[in-house]
């Protein structure tokens, strides 16, 4: 559990995530998007966004992507993530919530992009599921310390 506790601190420290997906075409693509993490028993990431056709081509052909957090200090969060569309609506208000809450800068109140709100047609919800974490800093990066990893 420490290295999600770290994984989370860091992800929620760096806000800005670049998340890649893999299209049927078989070649990535990034963007920037701004997860939210929660930890209980597992962790478990969020995020509010839009289900453009390109997300939902990438996410049908591959459930997986990789969100890699970085800051210029060379700290480094990486999960490699299964990824599903979440539609229930309770779910998606509990996560709206979650992230009008946060402090800033990682809290965000989405009414100002989306005024339809979470049960609105625009906004969708992702789900992500961890299967791999690694964290490293500019001592794992230069190889003179080992990365944390899970599993």
């Amino acid at each position: 559990m420490v290295v999600q506790k770290e994984f989370l601190d860091r992800a929620h420290r760096i806000v800005w995530c670049t998340v890649a997906t893999v299209g049927p075409d078989n070649r990535p693509r990034t963007r920037i998007l701004h997860p939210i993490w929660e930890l209980y028993d597992e962790l478990t990431g969020w995020i509010v966004t839009r289900a453009t056709p390109v997300k939902v081509r990438h996410l049908t052909h591959s459930s997986y992507v990789s969100c890699s957090y970085w800051e210029p200090g060379h700290e480094v969060a990486v999960a490699d993530c299964e990824a599903e569309w979440v539609a229930d609506a309770a779910t998606r208000q509990r996560v709206w919530e979650l992230y009008r809450d946060a402090p800033a800068p990682l809290g965000y109140d989405f009414w100002s992009v989306f005024p339809d709100g979470p049960s609105g047609e625009s906004p969708a919800l992702l789900r992500l599921t961890p299967y791999r974490l690694r964290l490293a800093d500019v001592e794992t990066l230069s190889g003179r310390e080992v990365p944390l990893a899970w599993p």
